[in-house]
């Protein structure tokens, strides 16, 4: 049976602004020309008795687990989790303890591109959409969300783009067992700017980072930085994205693909 497979992965770039500022990747490359001299000196042969002079090419990176289209485990929200289903919590499960069943999944897609920048997604708004799509959400289920963020990555306002899903909305779906959601936007939460915003008109502190903090309560994950989920579907596809496995590490790089049938 044909399949159809959408890339909804960001490159990993560097000199684009994908990132905050002190945030940003880099990547030197190397090519098959700049490598050629050491292999020639460690061969004790000249460079010219390469084949064309070359030898192969290759990137030095200096990144963080979470630039690039990344997938966050619940140690990156807070040190410990599932207050709400155990007396005390437990450890946060860092990234190489997530359970693989949560990244391989049917998948359904919550279209908030209308949405304003900086608005907080509730509780109301999830189920409204899961409404005008027709869907009955079922546990474990990869619940991705569509921003306004999608179409501006890599340009100046990005990180400052797009919706985000509060504390209320998150435990919503992680309370009918969803345990792995994901965002086009920089961050699951609303951008940065504008809850420093609220926080200075309101003093509420627990405005920060809210949507995250939800997994202090109920152990999820969440992938940032997706991109093409304008062309999906509202459902009846499968993603896959599994991360790096980055040994006690808070997130790891994905390649997250969504799989249509034929």
């Amino acid at each position: 049976m044909g399949r159809k497979l959408i890339d909804i992965s960001a490159a990993l770039r560097a000199g684009i602004k994908s990132d905050p500022p002190a945030n940003l990747p880099e990547i030197d490359y190397h090519d098959h020309h700049q490598t050629a001299q050491r292999m020639a000196d460690y061969m004790g042969i000249s460079v010219d008795q390469l084949p064309d002079g070359e030898y192969c090419a290759r990137e030095q990176v200096r990144i963080s687990t979470h630039n690039g289209t990344h997938l966050d485990a619940p140690y990156h929200f807070f040190s410990t989790m599932n207050h709400a289903l155990k007396p005390g919590g437990e450890p946060s499960w860092r990234i190489d303890e997530v359970p693989l069943e949560w990244c391989f999944q049917p998948a359904v897609k919550l279209d908030f591109r209308h949405l304003p920048d900086g608005y907080v997604a509730t509780p109301g708004d999830v189920e409204a959409e899961l409404k005008r799509i027709g869907h009955e959400l079922k546990p474990l289920e990869i619940v991705v969300v569509n921003t306004a963020a999608g179409a501006r990555y890599g340009e100046d306002d990005y990180v400052d783009r797009g919706c985000g899903m509060g504390k209320a909305a998150t435990l919503w779906l992680l309370e009918r067992g969803v345990r792995l959601v994901g965002t086009d936007g920089w961050s699951w939460d609303a951008p940065f700017s504008f809850t420093r915003q609220r926080v200075q008109e309101t003093g509420d502190v627990g405005l920060i980072w809210e949507g995250h903090r939800a997994g202090r309560e109920i152990g999820y994950s969440h992938l940032e930085k997706l991109q093409n989920l304008d062309a999906l579907p509202a459902d009846g596809f499968e993603i896959v994205c599994f991360p790096v496995k980055v040994y006690r590490g808070s997130a790891g790089w994905t390649r997250a693909v969504a799989i249509l049938p034929g």
